[in-house]
């Protein structure tokens, strides 16, 4: 039946439960059990993203991300957020693509768009550790979408500040602190700034940490090919949760 097909997928994305002893659970072979979870993972991963307050729409693009933040006058949140995954084998090229120069550790990058409650909107498809927070959302397209959708906006912290000076006003990455000097009522002016940029994008970080209270992706020891469907079939459950609350 589908609905244990699914019921075991999920156990599997949240437990990280082996297939091996979803197969014993279930009475069934072992080869079937792999079949099942990623045939259902893959439609999980295709569903898109929940939209607040509106019952079966669903965000599967970036496109679709701005269109309804320029309908709306929703703020978005982006960040990216890396899961450890196992290293390449040493006959493989390539290998140092998936070195993270901030982790320092073999690793895959996710960019996460996320609301003003820290509700996803949207996941990109997973990019190696070693590329750039900036050189990713690029490359999802998010500069073309800067361009068609005037009215969007986007927070992102300073690692973004490349987007900030190619798309001034859309955007938006904190303030710069002031250099020694400054006299005490711009430089509370500036404190004050800084402190609303920061509170007001922190809810991107929540949504992170959404994602990663599902076992699957604190730490990633299947196949690499596999993870970006995982990753955006968990996100999409957690906006799933997070729109009926």
């Amino acid at each position: 039946m589908f609905v244990d097909r699914l019921v075991a997928t999920l156990i599997h994305l949240r437990h990280d439960l082996p297939h091996t002893v979803l197969a014993l659970l279930y009475e069934v072979d072992r080869s079937t059990m792999t079949r099942a979870v990623g045939e259902v993972r893959r439609l999980l991963a295709g569903r898109g993203f929940a939209v607040p307050k509106r019952p079966g729409l669903r965000l599967r693009t970036l496109e679709d991300v701005f269109v309804y933040a320029q309908a709306e006058g929703v703020l978005l949140r982006l960040d990216a957020t890396e899961v450890q995954v196992r290293r390449p084998t040493a006959s493989r090229g390539g290998r140092r693509a998936f070195v993270s120069g901030k982790k320092k550790q073999n690793t895959m990058k996710a960019t996460v768009i996320a609301d003003h409650h820290g509700r996803t909107l949207w996941t990109d498809a997973l990019r190696p550790g070693r590329m750039h927070d900036a050189t990713a959302a690029r490359t999802a397209g998010i500069a073309s979408c800067f361009h068609t959708f005037d009215l969007v906006q986007v927070l992102l912290d300073d690692g973004y500040l490349g987007l900030s000076r190619d798309h001034r006003g859309k955007a938006l990455t904190q303030p710069r602190k002031l250099r020694p000097g400054a006299t005490l009522p711009f430089l509370e002016h500036n404190e004050r700034q800084r402190h609303e940029h920061s509170s007001q994008r922190i809810t991107v970080e929540h949504a992170l940490a959404d994602h990663k209270r599902w076992k699957q992706l604190q730490r990633w020891i299947h196949r690499r090919d596999r993870l970006p469907d995982t990753y955006r079939a968990i996100a999409g459950l957690v906006s799933d949760r997070n729109t009926t609350t």
